[in-house]
């Protein structure tokens, strides 16, 4: 007796599955993403960018961009090394590792903002002694920064773990017998077997960064034109009833969704159509 693939089903029922899943695309991804960009020029192009003479608007959106240029480069050190680590070498308390590389996406980003007020607070394990030298990490610049490493934490390190594990040790083992140095076989073997799989975490990780608002809300302290993100910014403005300056700062946001989706599908096209691995150090090939 002959078995029916798995695919082969009848005509109606993938035309079936395939609306419903382009319907649901349409009202809960699609439709809100229209919304965003006609309320916010819904009174024309002049008031769309009269939302962004607020100072505390700029002020926002500085914030954001220096919060997310020193978190990415720390997930990015830290991700390399981390995947490094687990796919290179064997060690106690490996499974452990990979556990705790996942523990942010388990925990509420209002959670995890808890932590770090219960660490850094005033009232906090850290907060005499920091207060005793003149430090603020809760409701400044730092505290948003650490809450914010700490959400984007497995973004680059859970990319980078399963490729170089299904790489394996054989090129930089290659690498290091004909002569090449840790450096060199780091640079010259490793880093362009995975630059996509990284630019793919360093993608995901900036726009989470960017688009964080539940960890930075708690450890803000919402302080109009210091302590406010721009999702911080965002609902200050809807709470304001300023729709059309909330809808056009929240169209940066979903501008900056539309950017990662695109680099996304690019990247997953170059992985998959990828060259072979390049050549090691002093390989006649």
């Amino acid at each position: 007796m002959s078995l029916r693939p798995a695919t082969a089903e009848p005509r109606w029922v993938r035309t079936l599955l395939l609306t419903i899943t382009m319907l649901f695309l349409a009202a809960f991804l699609v439709t809100p993403l229209v919304a965003v960009f006609t309320e916010a020029l819904r009174k024309g192009v002049a008031a769309y960018f009269a939302g962004f003479d607020d100072p505390a608007v700029r002020s926002a959106i500085k914030l954001t961009l220096l919060t997310a240029g020193i978190a990415v480069p720390v997930n990015v050190v830290f991700g390399l090394a981390a995947a490094w680590s687990v796919a290179k070498f064997e060690f106690p308390g490996k499974s452990l590792l990979t556990t705790l590389i996942d523990l942010p996406l388990a925990v509420s980003p209002v959670v995890s903002g808890l932590i770090y007020v219960l660490v850094f607070g005033l009232n906090g394990w850290l907060g005499p002694w920091l207060k005793a030298h003149d430090l603020q990490v809760i409701f400044a610049v730092p505290g948003i920064v650490l809450a914010t490493v700490f959400v984007t934490l497995p973004f680059v390190a859970r990319e980078l773990i399963p490729l170089m594990q299904e790489q394996g040790t054989e090129d930089e083992e290659s690498a290091l017998t004909l002569g090449a140095s840790g450096w060199q076989t780091f640079w010259r073997v490793t880093l362009p077997n995975i630059r996509w799989g990284l630019l793919y975490g360093v993608i995901l990780c900036n726009a989470r960064a960017m688009g964080e608002f539940g960890a930075v809300s708690v450890v803000s302290g919402h302080i109009r034109g210091k302590t406010n993100t721009v999702p911080l910014q965002v609902e200050i403005l809807y709470n304001e009833y300023n729709f059309v300056a909330a809808f056009a700062v929240a169209s940066l946001l979903a501008m900056l969704a539309l950017v990662t989706l695109a680099a996304k599908s690019f990247i997953e096209w170059r992985m998959t159509s990828a060259p072979a691995s390049p050549a090691v150090p002093g390989d006649p090939t």
